[in-house]
């Protein structure tokens, strides 16, 4: 019974900690854009890593978490060149008119942009012509942008 109040204390005390960084970086959402990976990492040889409540930046809406103060300021200084293609939607979904979340796992940098995909198999697929599913998605993604997922 002690081990199990100790967790649960170490959890709110984690929890308490992500949501005062939230607050005091002036964040109004608390839903980590690509499941809380650092954006920038993927850019890096490390490749992807998840952040943490202690460097937060936010663009367009969405709340992004970075392992390093070093790798917010990157973000920071170029957020359009680290946020995920489509929203962070499946690169292979939005070649189809679809929008699917992603994991963010199954992923690969194209000409320096970060595409997602919805899990490794499909990625399998998506890899199979990467330039011609690029190609479909960027003419879909103008139709699809603002549409919720529920209603493609």
């Amino acid at each position: 019974m002690k081990t199990i109040k100790r967790q649960l204390s170490i959890l709110v005390l984690l929890a308490s900690a992500f949501f005062s960084a939230v607050v005091m970086a002036g964040i109004t959402t608390a839903t980590p854009a690509v499941s809380g990976y650092d954006v920038v990492s993927y850019h890096q040889d490390s490749g992807p890593i998840r952040g943490d409540g202690s460097f937060v930046s936010e663009h367009d809406g969405e709340t992004y978490l970075f392992a390093s103060k070093e790798n917010k300021a990157v973000f920071d200084a170029d957020p359009e060149k680290y946020v995920p293609a489509y929203g962070g939607f499946c690169a292979y979904g939005v070649s189809v008119g679809k929008k699917f979340h992603t994991d963010p796992l199954a992923w690969k940098i194209e000409d320096g942009k970060l595409y997602l995909n919805l899990n490794k198999k499909v990625q399998n697929i998506w890899l199979k012509d990467v330039p011609g599913y690029i190609a479909k998605a960027d003419t879909h993604w103008t139709d699809i942008e603002d549409v919720p997922a529920a209603e493609l």
